[in-house]
Formats: C-alpha cells, sequence, structure tokens
C-alpha cells in the first residue's frame, strides 16, 4: 500500500512539474524575468500642434499606430495656451498659480525655477527609481544650454525656441551648433536618430533597466521648415477654415477681439500658407512615429513599452480675424490630440473623459509604479483605461469612475496691489471701478474726515453724487486746516488742485507760502532717482565753474532765495502763453542754470519757473509735456550710448595683466573679476555676475529691438499689442512668399484670464473672466464655435455661482483640492466633507437652458455686481 501512494505521489509531482515548465514557456517575458517588469515610457510632444483645424489628418502614421492601436482622449485640454507655461506644467504636474511661469519670459527657466520646481519634474522621480532617463529637443523657450536640468542622465536640450536649422543644442551641457544641411541638420529627423540611438543602447548595455525618454519636436511651430521631399504637400489645405475663420469684429468679447477687425486678403491668402507649411513639417513627425514603432517591435519592447502622444497647446489660424497665435481661451487653443497605447491598455477605443496636461506627470509616475506627489495637481489617467468589462453575468451595473467634469484655464500673471501696507491679490478687479470704491467706504476708516490718527484716505460723496477716495495730505494724525473743508467743493483743496484750477477772477490764491519742492508732480516717486542724483551732484559742483550759455534757450525771469520768491506773483502776459515758446521781456539771472525755456536751476539747488507756468494750467500742461519729450529723447541717445560703451568694453585691447581687478563704472558693488570663477571678495559672486549678465542681455536685446525697429521705420508695433511683420525673407524653404510684408496683431497685454470649462451630461460651457473686468460665457451645446458671447442671458445668482467655483480652482493646490468631485458623486462611508467636495453649490438641473442671442453681435457686459 504504501508502495502504491509512493507511486501515485512520483507521477502527480512529474505532471506538475512538466505542467509548469510548459506553462512558463508561454507566458511573456515580462513575467518570467521579475526585474524588468517596470514598463518603458515614451512620450512625444509637438509644438502648437492644433486639434480643432484638422492638423491630425495629415498624420495617417500616427493615427494608426495610436488610434487602432491604444486609447485616443475626445477631451483633452491645456490648462494655459502657452509654450512654456504649458510645458512646465506638464513637467510639474502644477497649474500655472503654482508654478509660476505665467508667460514666455515670466519665469520661464529662470533661477526661481530650476530651485523650486526643476527639482520636483517627473524626470526626477524616475531618475531617483532606476529609470533610465533622457531628454530630446525643445525643453523651455528661455532655456539657454548653460546647465543639465536635474533628473536626466541624457540630455540633448534645444537652446531657446523652436527652430529646424541654424540652431544650438545643449549635449549634456556642452553647446554644439548646426547648420542648414538636410537630413543631418533638420531637428525632427535628428532628434527622431537620437532617440533611436539612445533605446538600443540603453537595452543593448543594461538591458533590464527600464527607459523613460521625451522627444519634444519643433513642429509644428515656426519657421515651419519642412523637408525637402513634403515641401510640395498639401496644396489646396484648407481645414483651418471653420465657421469661425474670419469671424469679425467681435464686439461682445473682450478686448483684444473688439480691436481686430476682418483680415484683409494678404492675411487671408498667408493663412493657406501656413496651413500648408504646418502640415507639412508634421509629415516628419509621422515619419518618427514609425520608425520610433518599428524599432520598439525589433527590439521586442513594444508590448512593455507606453506610448504617449500629445502637444503643449493648440493654434488658430484666422479664428475671429487672428491671423495666427495662440494664448486664446478658446477651444481652437486649449484641445489638443492625446493618445496612450501600451501594457493594459485598450486598443481602438475613444476615451471622453477630461484629460489635462497636468495629468501627465501624474500618469508617468503611476506607470513607474510611484505615487502621486501632493503637491501635484493633476491626477493619474490609468484608472480610466482600465477596460469595463464585467467579471460575470451577475455584475452588469458596474458603477462609474468618478472623474472630474471641470478645470481651470488661466494665462497671465496674477496682478497684486498693496492696501494699507498688506499685499492683496487682483479679486476686486473684477468689480468696476465704481462698485470697488462703493465696497471701499462702506470701512469705518474711510467715512472720517481725515481727522483720525494714520488715517491715509477719505471717502467723498462729489456734486454728482458719486462717491470718490481722496488721499489725507497729513497721514501722520487729524487735518491740520479745517478750514479747508470749508470751501466751495466738498472735498480738500490740496495745492495740486488749487494749481489746477483757472486763473480766472474769482481764484484768489496766494502763493507765497508754497515751497518749490511741494510742487512735486501726481507720481509719488522722487524728483531725482538715485542715478541722476549722483550725476546731479557732480553737476552742481562744477555749476559755479560754468559760463551761462545764451544759446539753449531763454533765461528765467525771477529768482528764489530760501525758498521764499523775492516778487509776489502777478497777473502778467505770460499767463497768455502755452508753455511750448519763448517767454517776452525774460531776464537773465546770474549763478543759474538753464534748464527749459520757463525753468533754471538757482545757485542754492532751487528751482525757479516763470510766472505762466504757476498760474495758468494750459501753460503748465504743456511745457509738462515738452518736457517729458525732452526726457525720453534724452534717454534714448542714454541708452543708445550705453550700447556703444558696452562695445567699447567687449572691444578693449588687451593688456600685459589679464587677471587684474577692474571696477564696472567705478562702482565697487560692481566689481568683476577676470581670470577666476569665483568673487574674489564676496561670497556666492559668481551666481550675482550671472544674474546681472542676465539681467543685461534682456536690455541689450529690448534695445537692440528698439534699434531695429527705428532703423527699419517699423510702425507695426503698437502699445498695448503683440503684432509681428512677415515680409519675404521670412521662410527659407519651399514653399516661400512672395506677396511682399504686412502687419497683423495677435494678442494684447490686458489679456489676462480665468476660465471654468465644464463638460458634462447635461453642459457643456466655458466661462471666462478677464483682469480687465469682462465676462464672456459660451455655451458650446449650442455654439460649438463660441461665436457669440451670451453671458447676458444669464442670471445673475448663476454668475456668482460660476465665480465661486472658478475662485475655488483659482486657489487650488494639490490633486485633492484641484479635482473637485461632481455634485452627483455621493461621499463614501459618511466621511467628512473638505471645502472643495462640496463646493458646487447648486444643483445642475436647476440651471436655466442658455437661449441664443437673436442678434449676431449682442455686446458682452462689464457686470457690476460680484458677491463672490
Amino acid at each position: 500500500m504504501a508502495g502504491r501512494f509512493l507511486f501515485f505521489l512520483f507521477v502527480a509531482v512529474t505532471f506538475s512539474y512538466a505542467h509548469f515548465l510548459s506553462g512558463q514557456r508561454l507566458k511573456p517575458r515580462l513575467q518570467r524575468d521579475r526585474r524588468n517588469i517596470r514598463p518603458n515610457i515614451i512620450l512625444i510632444l509637438t509644438d502648437d500642434q492644433d486639434l480643432e483645424l484638422g492638423s491630425m489628418q495629415a498624420m495617417n502614421k500616427t493615427r494608426r499606430i495610436m488610434e487602432e492601436g491604444g486609447t485616443s482622449f475626445s477631451n483633452a485640454f491645456v490648462t494655459t495656451p502657452m509654450c512654456c507655461p504649458s510645458r512646465s506644467s506638464m513637467l510639474t504636474g502644477k497649474y500655472v498659480h503654482n508654478h509660476n511661469t505665467y508667460t514666455n519670459n515670466e519665469n520661464c527657466s529662470s533661477m526661481s525655477w530650476q530651485r523650486q520646481h526643476e527639482p520636483r519634474t517627473f524626470g526626477v522621480y524616475l531618475n531617483n527609481t532606476g529609470y533610465r532617463t533622457a531628454f530630446f529637443g525643445k525643453y523651455l523657450n528661455e532655456y539657454n544650454g548653460s546647465y543639465v536640468p536635474a533628473g536626466w542622465r541624457e540630455w540633448l536640450g534645444l537652446v531657446k525656441n523652436s527652430r529646424f536649422y541654424n540652431y544650438t543644442l545643449s549635449r549634456n551641457g556642452v553647446r554644439e551648433k548646426h547648420g542648414a544641411q538636410y537630413p543631418q541638420d533638420y531637428l525632427t529627423d535628428l532628434i527622431t536618430a537620437e532617440s533611436i540611438r539612445y533605446f538600443r543602447s540603453s537595452k543593448r548595455v543594461y538591458p533590464h533597466r527600464p527607459v523613460m525618454m521625451v522627444l519634444s519636436h519643433a513642429a509644428p511651430h515656426g519657421p515651419e521648415d519642412s523637408a525637402p521631399q513634403y515641401s510640395t504637400a498639401f496644396p489646396n489645405a484648407s481645414q483651418h477654415i471653420t465657421p469661425s475663420y474670419n469671424y469679425a469684429p467681435n464686439p461682445d468679447k473682450h478686448w483684444i477681439m473688439r480691436y481686430t477687425g476682418p483680415m484683409k486678403p494678404i492675411h487671408m491668402e498667408f493663412t493657406n500658407v501656413l496651413q500648408r507649411k504646418r502640415l507639412q513639417t508634421l509629415l516628419s513627425v509621422d515619419d518618427s512615429m514609425e520608425k520610433l514603432y518599428n524599432m520598439l517591435v525589433e527590439t521586442d519592447e513594444l508590448e512593455n513599452t507606453y506610448i504617449i502622444y500629445t502637444s503643449d497647446h493648440g493654434y488658430h489660424i484666422g479664428q475671429f480675424g487672428l491671423v495666427k497665435g495662440k494664448s486664446m481661451p478658446y477651444e481652437f487653443d486649449i484641445r489638443v490630440p492625446f493618445y496612450i497605447r501600451g501594457p493594459n491598455v485598450e486598443q481602438g477605443s475613444i476615451n471622453p473623459h477630461i484629460v489635462l496636461n497636468i495629468d501627465l506627470a501624474p500618469t508617468i509616475l503611476d506607470i513607474a509604479g510611484l505615487d502621486t506627489p501632493p503637491d501635484m495637481d493633476g491626477k493619474s489617467i490609468l484608472t480610466l483605461l482600465e477596460t469595463d468589462k464585467p467579471a460575470n453575468r451577475f455584475q452588469m451595473n458596474k458603477k462609474s469612475k468618478v472623474w472630474r467634469d471641470s478645470f481651470l484655464v488661466e494665462r497671465g500673471k496674477l496682478l497684486h496691489q498693496r492696501v494699507e501696507g498688506k499685499e492683496v491679490s487682483q479679486e476686486e478687479n473684477f468689480l468696476p471701478k465704481h462698485q470697488r470704491v462703493k465696497d471701499l467706504c462702506q470701512r469705518a476708516e474711510y467715512q472720517t474726515p481725515c481727522q483720525q490718527t494714520g488715517q491715509k484716505w477719505q471717502c467723498v460723496e462729489d456734486a454728482t453724487g458719486k462717491l470718490r477716495l481722496f488721499k489725507c495730505k497729513n497721514e501722520g494724525g487729524g487735518d491740520k486746516n479745517p478750514q479747508r473743508h470749508l470751501t466751495g467743493r466738498q472735498h480738500p483743496i490740496s495745492i495740486k488742485s488749487q494749481l489746477y484750477r483757472s486763473n480766472s477772477k474769482a481764484c484768489d490764491c496766494d502763493f507765497r507760502d508754497l515751497r518749490p519742492l511741494n510742487l512735486r508732480p501726481f507720481n509719488k516717486k522722487p524728483f531725482f532717482s538715485k542715478k541722476k542724483f549722483k550725476a546731479l551732484k557732480s553737476y552742481s559742483r562744477n555749476r559755479y565753474s560754468r559760463s551761462l550759455s545764451l544759446k539753449n534757450g531763454y533765461l528765467g525771469n525771477h529768482s528764489l532765495v530760501g525758498g521764499v520768491w523775492d516778487n509776489p506773483l502777478t497777473d502778467e502776459s505770460e499767463d497768455e502763453f502755452s508753455g511750448m515758446g519763448g517767454v517776452p521781456n525774460a531776464v537773465a539771472l546770474p549763478n543759474s542754470i538753464k534748464v527749459t525755456h520757463r525753468c533754471s536751476i538757482l545757485a542754492n539747488a532751487t528751482v525757479k519757473c516763470d510766472t505762466g507756468v504757476y498760474q495758468s494750467l494750459q501753460a503748465w500742461k504743456d511745457h509738462k509735456l515738452h518736457i517729458d519729450h525732452e526726457i525720453e529723447t534724452l534717454q534714448t541717445k542714454i541708452k543708445n550710448l550705453k550700447e556703444v560703451k558696452g562695445h567699447l568694453k567687449k572691444a578693449r585691447p588687451l593688456e600685459c595683466d589679464c587677471n587684474k581687478y577692474k571696477y564696472k563704472s567705478k562702482l565697487k558693488s560692481k566689481l568683476r573679476y577676470r581670470g577666476g570663477n569665483q568673487h574674489p571678495f564676496r561670497k556666492g559672486g559668481a551666481r550675482d555676475k550671472k544674474a546681472w549678465l542676465l539681467k543685461e542681455q534682456k536690455r541689450r536685446k529690448k534695445m537692440r529691438k528698439m534699434i531695429k525697429r527705428i532703423r527699419n521705420n517699423d510702425t507695426c508695433s503698437m502699445p498695448g499689442l503683440t503684432c509681428f511683420t512677415h515680409d519675404n525673407q521670412h521662410w527659407h524653404t519651399a514653399p516661400y512668399w512672395t506677396l511682399g510684408s504686412f502687419c497683423a496683431c495677435t494678442s494684447a497685454n490686458n489679456n489676462t484670464y480665468w476660465c471654468l470649462r465644464t463638460i458634462n451630461e447635461s453642459h457643456n460651457f466655458l466661462f471666462c473672466e478677464f483682469a480687465t473686468g469682462f465676462l464672456e460665457y459660451f455655451d458650446l451645446n449650442t455654439d460649438p464655435y463660441q461665436l457669440i458671447n451670451a453671458v447676458s442671458s444669464l442670471d445673475r445668482t448663476v454668475l456668482n455661482q460660476l465665480h465661486v467655483q472658478l475662485m475655488e480652482l483659482r486657489g487650488c493646490r494639490g490633486h485633492k483640492q484641484c479635482n473637485p468631485r461632481p455634485h452627483s458623486v455621493e461621499h463614501a462611508g459618511g466621511q467628512g466633507h473638505g471645502s472643495f467636495d462640496d463646493y458646487r453649490l447648486f444643483e445642475r438641473r436647476k440651471w436655466p437652458r442658455v437661449k441664443r442671442p437673436t442678434s449676431s453681435r449682442t455686446l458682452g457686459p462689464i457686470w457690476d455686481g460680484w458677491k463672490g
């Protein structure tokens, strides 16, 4: 019996071992080798690629690889439609208000960014866990190539902004320049070749180490240089002609949209050529995707690799009359293509959930098996990629996934203002000025007539019934001259207001007690800055050694000794002069320096002007305008001289002692040291020198642009607008532009906004608040191209509720706050609700269905009733 039992035991063990071996052979390689269980990650990023204008229709290879082999997200957005802010959000997983890169210049790759946020990008986290990280292509717009960002083992970063030829790369910290030869210098092909080489070498040397690569292409960003073989493609490209194409002007939208009129024929032709050239550059990216896919198949790594394809933001070409650009809160600028394929990703599916650029970093960390840091605002999308197939026939009704239905779109720097020494945000900017003044006047400290100790402002109602704020002249205590309130006006009459009054017979003013130092202009800046004060001291030292010249203008006719007029003010004929011409009967004063034709500086460092400037308001205004013009002219000349001075310093011949110290501008604080990296006297001097050099580079760049505009007689640049000039020399590759130069404006300085974008079962809308106080609301269910601003059709209560939601998102921090649950989701377990779990104050079913306005040109008002 024992022998039979042993026989059966032997047979069972043999059968089990054979089954184990056969099963082990059938298992994939990833499950057999536990050391290589973590997948590879490849992120392909394009620059300025739109979704609404049909750019993906030109990329058949990419669509076959990513759509048929993976999942595409139909509602993918960016939170800021600008290059550097969006890319910073991708790297950190944070909204712009949390990483503080507001524009392509503000904090873009700055020292603050390098210290605070760059050490917390997804590349750093993956590099610390054993991933072989690599970055190829465009990084940030202001990246200067002087360093390798933390977290990247292999670095090939583009210096500054996108280019296809004649660019500079930073290869692991060493700068290398490239020319205009194809294909070795064409950036798209170079990024593809370098990334494939790195992936192959990494798997050959470290076969069990996962790889994470970022391929950041310049296409289809300007200058839109395509590969030679694609220069004739898409001769009739017209996907950019949407219903909003050349839909202008738009009086119901914000300022730049009201300012922009219909495009001219040359602008419309330019948009056609631009769309064609953009699609041509994407054909090289399409080839890059195919080469990358084939490489993964050859190395047997395709099934163990996640591939993500997206863009940093969208683009517009002719929409609403804007010739080209981005930075608008509308669909064509914030919608982007987003594809993902990899292990356990359903193939050929379309996912309708909202996916943002801030979700990239948490998703990559989740793929690598890492938890999302609490300071990241985005969420991993892997939970959305799980298949919803029921486990058995009794589990048909599976609980839907909890996901966001709203997000924040923000653009521009958040302005700050100081109120009584405390810095507060610009939230009050959403109210009109009269409403803000009315709210301030409700405070008790503004209602007393400048009599309390320390009171700085007083609220007074003028003759028209409007409330106005006036600054108390004696801030340290009560009003020392209460008799001023007994005049005919309802508010104190200051020295400035007395000077503004016309010189009529009813004006009986005694100016004998007025000192020139009290006649300071309207701004609070000192009369002389530090530089001007130093120059004035040297000027006053040599004042008496100079001889007065009568060639530069007229001399004054009165003097001032001890701050008191030596002659009383009289009504003379000088009052009739406006201040721009000469003064009759001008008397020369001894020991005085003539500054203008009506004002002089006396020997006791006091300023004396002729009588008409103080008595005639028009003369005062004209003379001040003349002085402002002279200052602007001299400032331009000083800047030019500084530019020449800097050139001379660079071109200085070498002396015998090359390692000597030299003083810059004879100031010890500007001491520089030649021949060493460490400052000789001060710790951290190299960092100060670097900061000074960066500031100097920005100043010179701005100066060069200004000089170039002056030389070329550039009339395109306009105050407050971002404009560009296009000519026949702009594009250096076919197809060329041959219709001559033109000017177009793309954005405005006041284009700062915060928007709430919501997509759910019942609503699909965009609500925006601009820094100017303007409001916009678009119901995309009835107006998918956002042609009509329907904010005037909303109820006041709904506007307040939208404002509350928007303000919550504007101040959110971390993924728990920045991803509020939809109102319909019940809180499990009866747990306490956080401030962002129940911040939706109203039911969706109570929202009124917005009716389309009858007029297509309804003006969107600046609303004046915020209660939030």
